[in-house]
């Protein structure tokens, strides 16, 4: 079993900054996938970035350049640094974390990300 806990959401302006972080506990290992996903109202949950084991990182289009994901190995915990916030990134932000050569995958209970003025 694995545990995320996610932490750092809140109320930013638009062209503001923030940063994610994600806590994982219990059978995490550095070989794990861990990444970002974010759902808004009405939305589908969307990959927002995720880094594997070679620190390999991938981003959605709608955040690339503005958004950058991290890992702290020593720390079990993941990063996500957001930078020129839009409204539309106002989303509950998920952790997730995903098994070496495994289906099994683990999720955060989320964090609010609002950016408004």
């Amino acid at each position: 079993q694995v545990q995320l806990v996610e932490s750092g959401g809140g109320l930013v302006q638009p062209g503001g900054s923030l940063r994610l972080s994600c806590a994982a506990s219990g059978s995490i290992s550095r070989r794990d996938a861990m990444g970002w996903y974010r759902q808004a109202p009405g939305k589908e949950r969307e990959l927002v970035a995720a880094i594997i084991i070679d620190s390999t990182t991938n981003y959605a289009d709608s955040v690339k350049g503005r958004f950058t994901i991290s890992r702290d190995n020593a720390k079990n915990t993941v990063y996500l640094q957001m930078n020129s916030l839009k409204p539309e990134d106002t989303a509950l932000y998920y952790c997730n974390a995903k098994k070496w050569m495994s289906s099994i995958q683990y999720w955060g209970k989320g964090t609010l990300v609002t950016v408004s003025s």
